[in-house]
């Protein structure tokens, strides 16, 4: 018998901690783990030896931390070099842990690999795999990432809310969404729309850069036409020589820990677009949002498909880890008029620091939209939205 870890890496979500519980679930069946250690604040608290023991955790709580958004064992922005992995491997070896849960994105899929790696290299026997799970749905391989379709919902049915307040006190709303290098959170804003008229009217993405004049082109041609425009935006919206609108901003911009301009902690962007369009256009009301982290761990909201797929990938990484030395938990979407996926387990190196961006089919041809087959492709993701009405538009007496 040998022991095993799990910890939660990078930005929260709303079903993150599902796939925690599928891995507890999972490993408490296993008769070759004798200790779960939770390591709390991810890789931070491996090398500090902050632990928690999972198998002492009631299924009353469990069920209510797979139902509750954001990392209950904490999280880390840590990007560990291989240095900092061997500190990983020493406190490995001297805790007796020979499978390591990670949940997180493609840093996280690295941090696994490199660790995995490094302990193939010196003789000592582990099982490594990688919980994936992103709002940004940027993973390569996988169909779509858990966490996603709730954000997308979050995303969703705050537009849908901001279009109805928009239609009672007309004039430009710009929403400025997360996601640096891909637009598919942005794009949920299409899932808002029910009626022709509604918002968001104009939905602007990294993978299509625009420039100034053309988004006030744009703006102005929707205004004129419908007296109000709505806009969703990617808080990684660029300019033509591909550098994000906020960058151009402040040469000395907040950087992360991985060499990232700080793009959601700030409301610069929305401001930025708003002044533009108040400035240039002449509209009277503009208003800007930074959705920022709310998206990431709203309350309440999950998305029925997207908790159950993260419990799901949890449970498959303890089972392929009885088998495989190391790997990724993917998931494939099947044919067929119902929605439906089936697990498949990738290397670690297929989703190691690699991202993935809009398909064209997903992106419209003028740039500032989204396509049906994006519709199709989220909507089982996200699930059933709360239908709204407005009056404005019966004939009048």
């Amino acid at each position: 018998m040998a022991n095993a870890i799990v910890s939660q890496s990078g930005g929260p979500t709303g079903v993150i901690n599902a796939s925690l519980v599928g891995v507890i679930e999972q490993v408490c069946k296993q008769k070759q783990i004798k200790k779960l250690y939770g390591a709390v604040h991810a890789v931070k608290g491996i090398v500090n030896e902050q632990f928690v023991d999972l198998r002492k955790v009631s299924k009353k709580i469990l069920e209510e931390v797979a139902a509750s958004p954001s990392s209950a064992l904490g999280s880390s922005r840590d990007k560990p070099d291989r240095a900092y992995c061997e500190k990983i491997l020493g406190v490995f070896k001297k805790y007796d842990i020979r499978y390591f849960y990670y949940i997180g994105g493609n840093d996280s899929a690295n941090t696994c690999y490199i660790i995995d790696t490094m302990a193939r290299e010196s003789g000592y026997e582990l099982q490594s795999f990688h919980v994936p799970k992103t709002i940004d749905n940027d993973l390569l391989v996988t169909d779509h990432c858990p966490g996603y379709g709730t954000a997308a919902k979050f995303v969703a049915c705050a537009v849908r809310g901001d279009d109805l307040d928009n239609r009672a006190l007309p004039g430009v709303k710009i929403d400025v969404v997360m996601g640096r290098h891909a637009g598919f959170l942005t794009a949920a804003a299409a899932l808002a729309k029910q009626r022709d008229d509604d918002g968001p009217h104009l939905i602007y993405i990294p993978e299509r850069p625009v420039t100034m004049e053309r988004f006030l082109g744009d703006v102005d041609g929707v205004y004129k036409k419908y007296g109000r425009c709505v806009i969703a935006v990617s808080e990684g919206m660029c300019d033509v020589d591909h550098k994000t609108w906020t960058e151009k901003l402040a040469e000395s911009a907040e950087h992360d820990s991985h060499g990232n301009v700080q793009l959601s902690g700030t409301g610069a962007l929305a401001d930025f677009l708003a002044g533009q369009v108040k400035g240039k256009l002449g509209i009277k009301r503009v208003r800007a949002d930074t959705f920022g982290y709310l998206q990431r761990s709203f309350a309440g909201l999950q998305s029925e498909v997207d908790a159950k797929e993260a419990r799901r990938c949890g449970r498959q990484a303890v089972l392929y880890s009885m088998k495989e030395q190391s790997g990724s938990v993917a998931i494939r979407r099947l044919k067929g008029a119902k929605y439906s996926i089936e697990l498949f387990r990738t290397e670690l190196a297929n989703v190691a620091e690699k991202t993935k961006s809009m398909p064209d089919t997903f992106i419209d041809k003028e740039g500032n939209g989204i396509t049906e087959a994006y519709i199709k492709y989220a909507m089982p993701l996200v699930g059933k939205l709360p239908r709204t009405q407005y009056l404005g538009n019966l004939p009048k007496v």
